[in-house]
């Protein structure tokens, strides 16, 4: 799966979407104009013309309104784009918190950190592996409690707000590889850009949705003045007017939900085609097809399948794993493809037969786990395979993927992590201290300085707990200090603004206590607080910039820092440089090696926050030429792979682990 060109299909899929309910809105605006006119006309014949006798209802001799007119056409126009627009705006305002927003408003739970249950612990433990091999921020991860069938889903803007919601059926059923395929499905979904146009999708067809809403909202309205309003001579004079304002909201009921229909149309032919993406994908990061083709089969073989009972996620059904609600008009509504199509996809020798549960659980009194039904997590392998130095290439396209090695390693990584140091990574408390740590030197006068500073800035009981970790730290190799960020990060993401401001500035003065910036520390500060930063406000990821003439200055400001990190005798920077340089063609001759002080952190940092509002091919082309400065002498050291993953966190691009895997 390539990573670009996953996000570039996201967005030409986007991009067609727009232009589809953009037609969508336009027949609303012509019939609901059309209905405007319909009723002017009608009413036009029962104006009241006054006679001697008092008011009566008749005929005008004045030519009756014509079918075209541009003012009413403008004013509905007018009115019809506000209405949806608005609608759209405010549904996509209540995702702007982000994923976690959207898995507690369907009633999930966040799962604890220090959970001591079983299947919490396997689910936490198969999420962090995968996000520590692709790259991506751990995701929060959130339980259906009341949902006894098979399913999930995952929800967010980025991949910093990204949450993993599970079913409490997927936990008691399904064995370990079957939720791994579950959860690889999952983070297809957060690494092919998927989560975002799954939100874009729900916010349009809400907003068609709201025309509905308004014409039935009017024709309530015109049903409570029947039953009480004014019955005097005058009211029976404006009985014209009532049934034009009536026939308005009719018209606005049927187009409203007529659009909607077609909304949903477009909505659910989208979703099979990214589920079968997924489905593909999952196969391809796990490389073992029989754990998603198990959990499809244990869906069609249980009687509640992947059906959910909560109707508040009526509006996210296409965010799900597998069929969330039943569907109407023939299954054109259906979100997913049928389950033995999507089996067969993956197991073409497939011959229909499900799962077939060994006895009959009473869900509403008994669990699946109490029920004895619940297989128990296989043993892990005893080997685990070793991925070869990463060379420019397979930098590159291990962006937003994930591979079995890449699993295999993460588990690695997982495993040869001292206990102490990955339960200081659950409590944010803990977590503040954790990086503090890794950020200590090893020069003891410089080591004494920082310890003096976390005491005065974050107190005694800080600096004990420092101490503590100290001999696990000591141990830590520097394979494990990044994957140690992305376990923190779920715990540093509860910190509230007045504790997390004084935590940065603690470890901002840690880092220039000895006045240089290595590599691994800017990677440190860079992946957390763009990370943190996108995670409180998912919506602020805008692109801006969509030339790369626009930001000649600032790739060769991010090209000369890898040039100088990269120069480690076998090469100059200089050939690094042109090296790198020579993938980006457009401006390649516009691109100067500058000085190691005209390129730190000082001027690093602004032109990493430029151009991270930058198009998807100019960072592609940025990311590209950064792994070939890299890996030009055929290895990637660690500094050098510190800073290629700070480089492409701020520029929005996952990166696994790059550096040798540990022993």
């Amino acid at each position: 799966m390539d990573f670009f060109e996953a996000q570039a299909r996201a967005k030409k899929h986007t991009s067609r979407l727009v232009a589809l309910f953009a037609l969508a809105v336009l027949f609303t605006v012509l019939g609901t104009y059309g209905a405007a006119v319909f009723a002017l006309r009608q009413t036009h014949d029962y104006r009241p013309q006054r006679n001697g006798r008092g008011a009566q209802l008749s005929a005008l001799n004045s030519p009756r309104p014509s079918w075209w007119q541009p003012q009413l056409f403008l004013g509905v126009s007018s009115l019809t784009l506000a209405v949806v627009g608005l609608a759209s705006l405010y549904k996509w305002n209540e995702f702007s918190a982000g994923g976690s927003a959207v898995a507690e408003s369907v009633g999930g739970r966040r799962v604890d950190p220090h959970s001591t249950d079983t299947l919490e612990r396997r689910l936490l433990n198969v999420v962090e592996e995968m996000a520590i091999a692709s790259g991506v921020p751990v995701p929060a991860v959130y339980i259906m409690d009341e949902e006894p069938a098979i399913n999930a889903f995952a929800a967010g803007l980025t991949t910093s707000d990204a949450v993993v919601a599970v079913t409490r059926g997927t936990l008691e059923k399904l064995s370990r590889d079957e939720l791994q395929g579950v959860v690889g499905h999952e983070f297809s979904h957060i690494l092919n850009g998927d989560m975002r146009l799954n939100m874009r999708l729900t916010a349009l067809v809400f907003g068609i949705l709201v025309l509905g809403l308004a014409g039935r909202g009017i024709l309530w309205t015109l049903r409570y003045q029947s039953l009480g309003g004014s019955r005097d001579r005058e009211g029976k004079n404006h009985v014209g007017v009532v049934a034009a304002i009536a026939f308005v909201g009719i018209a606005l009921l049927v187009l409203g939900y007529v659009g909607y229909f077609f909304g949903r149309l477009i909505q659910a032919a989208v979703s099979r085609q990214r589920e079968y993406l997924a489905d593909a994908s999952a196969v391809q990061f796990t490389r073992n097809p029989g754990g998603l083709t198990g959990a499809l089969k244990k869906i069609g073989g249980f009687a509640l399948g992947s059906s959910i009972q909560s109707n508040k996620s009526g509006a996210i059904g296409h965010f799900f794993f597998a069929q969330g609600f039943r569907s109407h008009f023939g299954g054109l509504w259906a979100t997913h493809p049928p389950l033995d199509q999507r089996i067969r996809a993956i197991e073409p020798q497939f011959d229909g037969q499900m799962f077939d549960p060994p006895e009959v659980v009473d869900v509403a009194r008994e669990s699946f786990v109490t029920a004895g039904l619940a297989p128990a997590p296989p043993s892990r392998t005893a080997h685990l395979a070793r991925a070869p130095a990463t060379p420019a290439a397979a930098a590159l396209a291990s962006v937003g993927t994930l591979t079995p090695e890449q699993i295999s390693n993460a588990q690695l990584l997982l495993d040869s992590t001292p206990a102490r140091l990955r339960a200081a990574t659950q409590t944010s408390a803990e977590a503040q201290v954790l990086l503090y740590g890794l950020l200590l030197n090893e020069e003891p006068a410089t080591r004494t300085r920082q310890r003096n500073l976390v005491a005065s800035r974050a107190g005694g009981d800080a600096l004990r707990t420092l101490d503590e970790l100290a001999p696990s730290l000591r141990a830590l190799g520097p394979e494990h200090k990044l994957p140690l960020l992305q376990l923190a990060l779920p715990a540093l993401r509860q910190l509230r603004p007045t504790a997390l401001s004084p935590f940065l500035d603690t470890l901002d003065e840690l880092v220039h206590v000895d006045g240089r910036v290595t590599a691994f520390e800017f990677a440190l500060q860079k992946l957390l607080v763009r990370t943190l930063a996108l995670g409180c406000a998912p919506g602020g990821a805008v692109v801006q910039i969509y030339s790369f003439n626009a930001v000649v200055d600032e790739i060769s400001i991010v090209l000369s820092a890898m040039a100088h990190t990269s120069d480690n005798r076998a090469l100059a920077a200089a050939e690094a440089f042109a090296f790198g340089a020579a993938q980006i063609k457009l401006i390649e001759h516009q691109l100067t090696l500058l000085a190691p002080v005209d390129c730190d952190v000082g001027p690093l940092e602004p032109a990493l926050d430029k151009l991270a509002t930058a198009s998807l091919p100019v960072r592609q082309r940025t990311i590209l030429a950064c792994a070939c400065i890299a890996g030009a002498d055929g290895q990637i050291l660690i500094a050098e792979a510190e800073l290629l993953r700070a480089i492409a966190a701020t520029l929005d691009v996952p990166m696994p682990p790059l550096g040798q895997p540990p022993a």
